[in-house]
């Protein structure tokens, strides 16, 4: 099975830091573009920061100067390293995939389960 698996979500303090990780199992030769969606409550999911394999990325401008997306190709994982965080953070936090060429020849979207960050005091 090829799937994606999050880590790192929990409950922190405005101001404080956390760290998400995302790792991508099963027979996967290779991703183009890995990173982060978020959705709220009430709210529609957003793109918070994206990674391409040659290494441009894409932020959401309410996470500029604080969020830093980075990723391993040889591990097929990607990071989130969040700073300052703020209470409007608080979301379900998805990793993103696409295209995840598998070793049967198969180009894949995936998405992660999700995991829950909150932050408050």
């Amino acid at each position: 099975q090829v799937q994606l698996v999050e880590s790192g979500g929990g409950l922190v303090q405005p101001g404080g830091s956390l760290r998400l990780s995302c790792a991508a199992s099963g027979s996967i030769l290779s991703i183009g573009t890995m990173g982060w969606y978020r959705q709220a409550p009430g709210k529609q999911r957003e793109l918070v920061s994206t990674m391409t394999s040659f290494s441009s990325t894409r932020y959401a401008d309410s996470v500029k100067g604080r969020f830093t997306v980075s990723r391993d190709n040889a591990k097929n994982t990607v990071y989130l390293q969040m700073s300052n965080l703020k209470p409007e953070d608080t979301a379900v936090y998805f990793c993103y995939a696409n295209p995840a060429k598998t070793l049967a020849g198969r180009y894949l979207e995936l998405w992660g389960q999700g995991t829950l960050v909150t932050v408050s005091s």
